[in-house]
């Protein structure tokens, strides 16, 4: 799958099932579905990848404080770009 291929998959109901957990969480976002995002990013809470998850999350709702928090945690900077460009850097690097 690639980027174009998944936002295709936005148009369905539900994630595509061969896609990872935090793939899932990203379409979850995608689809302005938050709480269920959140759900997966808090699930493995310790994991990089689902703490960066979770960075981008508390940036989506506005909350730079805990974002700054979870980027850290997740040893990676604060994204510097719009909340699609960020949404479409985490999709890719996930792919």
């Amino acid at each position: 799958m690639d980027y174009n291929q998944f936002k295709e998959s936005l148009s369905q109901n539900v994630p595509p099932e061969t896609v990872s957990e935090p793939l899932k969480a990203l379409w979850y976002a995608a689809k302005d579905d938050w709480e269920a995002a959140h759900n997966i990013a808090q699930s493995k809470e310790g994991m990089p990848v689902y703490d960066h998850l979770h960075a981008y999350l508390h940036r989506v709702e506005g909350d730079t404080w805990n974002a700054g928090y979870w980027y850290k945690r997740a040893g990676k900077p604060v994204f510097k770009g719009s909340l699609q460009e960020e949404l479409e850097a985490l999709t890719t690097s996930l792919l």
